[in-house]
Parts: structure tokens; C-alpha cells; sequence
């Protein structure tokens, strides 16, 4: 398969380097990639006015509709911005939740109100979303969770707990699963709701990681309250957006994160190199099989995606998912062996962690969020070996 560019796409990505070459300068371009993975506190502000700046200049959303302002852009020509996007080391973007999760759901199961009404300020970075699914006893098992939504006159009453649930310190509104049915169990009486953050029934408490920051929170809702007319695809039909949401969530990104991977990897060499460890047989053999994973996980990713122009199947997505997120905490713990008794020191005021001590931190969830690999290698094993599917437990 040819996985070089078509003409059309070079050409995209003649673009994408011209209008980022012309518009990352001043404080965009002294930031940097600020608030990339493990450093998520860092930069809200000039993250928050750069999102604004991409929404007004018709750099988000790029695979919606034209339509609903997007440019109705090609898998590839996604993919291409997501890799000029990290080369360019531009700011970590702050409206992901909306543009690739909940935008892409409302354009398929939306009403034509709720299209009008959120789907431009998603795209002009104008409000913020979090997805509220996991819960302390329903993470994996996303079928059990307990979050209950009320009908009260003209509104959802909602009361339960989220857990894990990223950038909700910042973000104006939340996609709820919550049962709307208690009469139903496991995923049966599900409904996916829309609900503002900022009122008095939603409480935040962030969640400290091993690197210090707080990228997840825990939500709380206690007769928290939305419209009656904000649930996606009908009352009781929770289940099925829920999982048609988890389906956008394609490999595009993925590449640039792999732009992001291979900087990681070279600045692990170069220690290795400073500290006379890139002679060494063992060492050096761990450093080769590193590059040439992830080699193969770009030819794969490529290969993934090449011609796909609809949802990226969920065997497909979780053989990607166990592969990156296996290489990338494996990268971790070379990068600590490599950097020796100075991996285990925070040398000086103001005792921040380096860029691989956060690495080898903050890659210990990469196995876990998004789907663990236990559950990630069960969808693998049932629906793509064809094998037993392993007993379930019921409540």
C-alpha cells in the first residue's frame, strides 16, 4: 500500500505549514507545546485565546461537515494536520472534548436545536466540554453505571458521581450517561444528557497524579439540572450514542501524538549518548528495538487509517490502543534506566520533574485510560480470534 501523499494532500499539507508558519509567532510561538500530556495545567490562557484564534480561522473541526462549519476533510488530510500540528510545536489544544467527541455525535444523533445551538461555539473554541462516563465501580464497565437522571417538570434532575474525568476544571459543559430508567439494568435505560458545569449542584475535587498535576477530576452531582429537551438521541437510546461517541474517537490524533512519541525517544538517545550508554550492547538493542516499534506503529497507524473515511472499527481501535499505550510506558521505564541515579532526583528549585521523569510518571496511565489493556485484549480476543467471551458477573 502507498502511504505517501496524493497530490491534493501534499498540497494540504503545503498549507497547514503556511498558515502555522504565518500565525504561530509572538506569545503562541513562545509557548511552545505547552500542556501536552502530564503537564495539562500548564498554559490554560494562551491555550484557551490560540484555540480561538484556530476556530476563527477555520483550523477546527476540520472533518465536520461544511455545514456546520467544518471543512468535510478526508481522514488523511486529518491526520496531516495532526502530524504539521505537533512538528510545529504548537500549544496543546484545549477544545478536543468537542470537536472530536461530542461534535461528531451531535452532527449524527442531534436535533436540528441542539446542532444550532453547540455546535458553533465547539468550533470557535467559545465553550468547553468533558465527558462524564466513568464512575468509581463503572470505569471498563461503562453498562453499570449508577448516575441517575430524574425528569422534574421541564428538566433532568441528576444525581451520581464521575470519575477521571479530564479537563473538567476548565470545561463549561459535560456529556452525561446516566441511567433514566432504574427499572432497567446494564445498559438497557440509559440516556446521554447534556449538562451545564457551572451551577450550584456540581461539585469538581481534582484528582492529584504521580506528577503532581490534576489533569482528572472527580464530578459530583447532587440534583444537579439540565433541560428536558438536552438528551442526544432520544430517552432510553443512552447506550447506543454513548458507544457511536466512543467510535469518533479515531486514530487521526494518534499520529501527531507519535511526532510527540519520537521526540521523547530522541531525547532519550541523547542521554544515553552523553552518559557512553549507546555502546552498550543491551542498552543499545532496547533503544533500537524502541525506534523500530515505533516505526511500525506509524505503518500501522497509516495502514489503519488509509481510505477509511467512516467510523475506525473497535478491534481496530483496540489492537492501536494496546500497541502505542504498551510502547509508550515501556519508553518510560528505558528513559529512567538510561538516565541512571539521575532519573530519581529533582535537582533544584523549583523541584519540577524533567520531561522524561514526567514521562515515565504519566505513562503509567497510558495502559489504563481510554480502556485498559485487559479489556482492550478481550475485545481483541472475542471479536477478532473468535474466542469464549469470559463470563460477566451481574448486579
Amino acid at each position: 500500500m502507498d502511504l505517501r501523499d496524493s497530490p491534493q494532500d501534499a498540497a494540504f499539507r503545503d498549507e497547514v505549514r503556511s498558515w502555522l508558519g504565518e500565525n504561530l509567532t509572538g506569545e503562541f510561538a513562545d509557548a511552545g507545546d505547552i500542556g501536552g500530556p502530564g503537564s495539562e495545567h500548564e498554559g490554560f490562557e494562551i491555550r484557551l485565546a490560540w484555540e480561538k484564534v484556530l476556530g476563527e480561522s477555520g483550523w477546527t473541526c476540520l472533518g465536520w461537515p461544511e455545514e456546520w462549519g467544518g471543512r468535510g476533510a478526508t481522514i488523511a488530510q486529518q491526520v496531516i494536520w495532526n502530524e504539521e500540528y505537533v512538528k510545529a510545536s504548537c500549544p496543546a489544544r484545549v477544545g478536543v472534548f468537542g470537536e472530536g467527541l461530542l461534535g461528531p455525535t451531535l452532527v449524527a444523533y442531534g436535533t436540528e436545536e441542539q446542532k444550532q445551538r453547540f455546535l458553533e461555539p465547539i468550533r470557535l473554541g467559545n465553550e468547553l466540554w468533558c465527558q462524564g462516563y466513568s464512575e468509581p465501580d463503572a470505569g471498563s464497565d461503562l453498562a453499570g453505571v449508577r448516575t441517575t437522571a430524574e425528569l422534574d417538570g421541564d428538566e433532568w434532575v441528576i444525581s451520581g458521581q464521575k470519575v477521571w474525568t479530564s479537563l473538567a476544571q476548565w470545561a463549561d459543559w459535560i456529556f452525561v450517561l446516566a441511567r433514566t430508567d432504574k427499572e432497567m439494568q446494564r445498559h438497557r435505560g440509559l440516556s446521554y444528557l447534556l449538562v451545564p458545569m457551572d451551577q450550584p449542584g456540581v461539585e469538581l475535587r481534582p484528582i492529584s497524579q504521580l506528577t503532581g498535576t490534576s489533569e482528572f477530576n472527580e464530578v459530583f452531582f447532587d440534583k444537579a439540572r439540565t433541560a428536558r429537551d438536552l438528551v442526544v438521541g432520544g430517552v432510553g437510546e443512552g447506550w447506543r450514542v454513548a458507544l457511536a461517541t466512543l467510535a469518533f474517537e479515531r486514530g487521526v490524533a494518534l499520529l501527531g501524538h507519535q511526532v510527540r512519541f519520537g521526540r521523547e525517544l530522541d531525547s532519550v538517545i541523547e542521554i544515553a549518548r552523553r552518559r557512553g550508554l549507546s555502546t552498550d550492547p543491551v542498552v543499545r538493542q532496547r533503544l533500537a528495538e524502541a525506534w523500530i516499534t515505533l516505526s511500525i506503529l506509524r505503518m500501522n497507524t497509516l495502514r489503519s487509517l488509509k481510505g477509511l473515511e467512516g467510523e475506525l472499527s473497535t478491534p481496530e481501535a483496540s489492537i492501536s490502543k494496546l500497541f502505542w499505550s504498551s510502547w509508550h510506558r515501556d519508553l518510560g521505564e528505558l528513559a529512567m534506566d538510561v538516565m541512571g541515579m539521575e532519573g530519581g532526583v529533582v535537582p533544584e528549585m523549583p523541584y519540577e520533574l524533567s520531561e522524561l521523569q514526567r514521562l515515565f510518571l504519566f505513562s503509567r496511565a497510558d495502559t489504563i485510560y481510554g480502556g485498559s489493556n485487559q479489556i482492550q485484549r478481550n475485545i481483541v480476543a472475542e471479536r477478532v480470534l473468535g474466542l469464549p467471551p469470559e463470563p460477566k458477573g451481574t448486579r
